[in-house]
């Protein structure tokens, strides 16, 4: 289908677009890589009459070292983020998660910020940003605040994003050198949002568990943490009997939708299963 009629508009700073979004209100929306909200406009589902597209500005682009935290400007893209040097050194779980979404062409203009901040279930980004400990800053008309990850998503397509703000920046604590980490998703071809997905980070200490973190993909009307499971493997060795549990804490928390993709029953299940691959791969490539 053919989009509502619109206007247009490509400010040059972060300032220029909050100006333009506080203007606009409910009738402007930012424009990241488009790879959600165009398909939605297409499909009539949003008819925004103002797209303010951040393409143009330059300031939300790139990768840096920020004391102990790696930040990513929001306009990076996922192609950026496989390419960068400094991500497969300190945080390599972001590589792997950018690899696994869609495919190259998608990938040369969708954005970490439009994964992040559109509020998609489906989006592979949210749930590993809860997984790292990650938090947001946006900006607005009444300034700059930082959200964590985990308090950012409130339902499908809902966020704490309040209307004229821009996500201009993700903050990720460094992990711990040694780290393990996986990004393991079940789909049904390439290009396809995921079945279900699990992301871990884990940290290992005379053969146990000493720091682990899980987060769930596309199970839920949000991105899942998993707090309880990952309570459950801190100070294991990662035991038959032990992941079992803690595959059974992930999957209790999650309400996944009976669709093309599978009755609600079996995504659940599969969310267990796309988490026991993860913790084994996770604890081969960690360091102790």
């Amino acid at each position: 289908m053919i989009p509502a009629a619109f206007s247009y508009h490509r400010p040059k700073s972060v300032q220029e677009a909050v100006a333009l979004l506080a203007e606009l209100g409910e009738n402007g929306r930012a424009l990241a890589g488009g790879h959600s909200l165009i398909p939605m406009m297409k499909l009539r589902l949003a008819s925004p009459g103002n797209l303010v597209d951040l393409a143009g500005i330059d300031e939300l682009k790139g990768v840096r070292v920020d004391g102990n935290d790696i930040v990513i400007g929001a306009m990076t893209t996922q192609h950026e983020l496989i390419v960068s040097n400094l991500l497969a050194d300190k945080i390599p779980l972001i590589r792997e998660t950018s690899l696994q979404i869609a495919d190259p062409q998608v990938r040369y203009l969708g954005t970490v910020g439009g994964n992040v901040a559109n509020g998609d279930p489906g989006n592979d980004m949210p749930a590993v940003m809860l997984c790292l400990g990650a938090s947001y800053s946006v900006t607005g008309k009444s300034g700059e605040r930082r959200i964590a990850a985990r308090e950012f998503y409130q339902g499908a397509y809902l966020t704490a994003l309040e209307t004229g703000e821009v996500l201009t920046t993700v903050h990720i604590p460094a992990p711990a050198a040694g780290h393990g980490w996986a990004y393991e998703k079940l789909k049904r071809k390439v290009g396809d949002y995921a079945t279900a997905a699990a992301a871990v980070m884990l940290t290992m200490k005379g053969g146990r568990v000493e720091n682990c973190s899980i987060g769930l993909t596309n199970v839920a009307d949000t991105p899942l943490w998993a707090q309880e499971a990952a309570k459950i493997l801190t100070g294991s060795a990662l035991d038959v009997v032990t992941i079992k549990k803690a595959v059974a804490a992930a999957e209790v928390i999650t309400s996944p939708a009976s669709d093309a993709r599978g009755p609600a029953q079996y995504r659940t299940k599969m969310a267990g299963v796309m988490l026991a691959r993860a913790l084994e791969h996770a604890k081969s490539r960690t360091g102790g």
